[in-house]
């Protein structure tokens, strides 16, 4: 198998896509391109350089936090007049049932939070936050220094953070 990780496009085989989770599976199927034509998200896809089967993927787009959502030590350097702090949504990150346990969730996201700083170099961007969906992701993310925010159950980590572990 020769892998990849590039941005979806008609070529991609996603027919067969399956995560065991329908609206993460009807987003790659259905939803992702359009999203992407429309530009609401970036969708990044791992696939098969050969037979281009989609093995995973994950989205990207901007987006903002209320800041009394993060914590008083990630704002308190931040001025008041900001009540959004800016942020990269990652969106979506999926893995075909088939690919499971072969590492393909830690390379789609180191490559999305690599993405994330080398956006941060060009535009300003607090953190990346993400909306875990269960109890498995909410484990996943918290291995690699995502902070849950109570309010929302989303997760967050500092681009600051990210350019440290880089």
């Amino acid at each position: 198998m020769s892998l990849i990780i590039e941005k979806l496009s008609k070529n991609h085989n996603k027919s067969d896509f399956d995560c065991e989770n329908e609206l993460l599976n009807n987003y790659i199927r259905k939803q992702a391109k359009q999203d992407v034509n429309r530009d609401l998200s970036a969708c990044y896809i791992l696939n098969d350089r050969i037979d281009k089967r989609v093995l995973g993927y994950y989205t990207l787009s901007g987006n903002s936090i209320d800041r009394n959502e993060f914590p008083n030590e990630l704002i308190q350097k931040m001025p008041p007049s900001y009540y959004y702090l800016p942020t990269i949504l990652l969106g979506r990150l999926a893995i075909d049932k088939n690919e499971k346990g072969k590492g393909f969730g830690s390379i789609l996201l180191m490559d999305a939070l690599k993405r994330c700083v080398e956006i941060s170099d060009s535009l300003g961007v607090l953190a990346v936050v993400v909306d875990p969906y269960d109890e498995k992701a909410i484990s996943f993310y918290k291995k690699y220094g995502f902070i849950l925010i109570p309010s929302n159950n989303k997760m967050f980590i500092p681009i600051k953070t990210i350019q440290d572990f880089s």
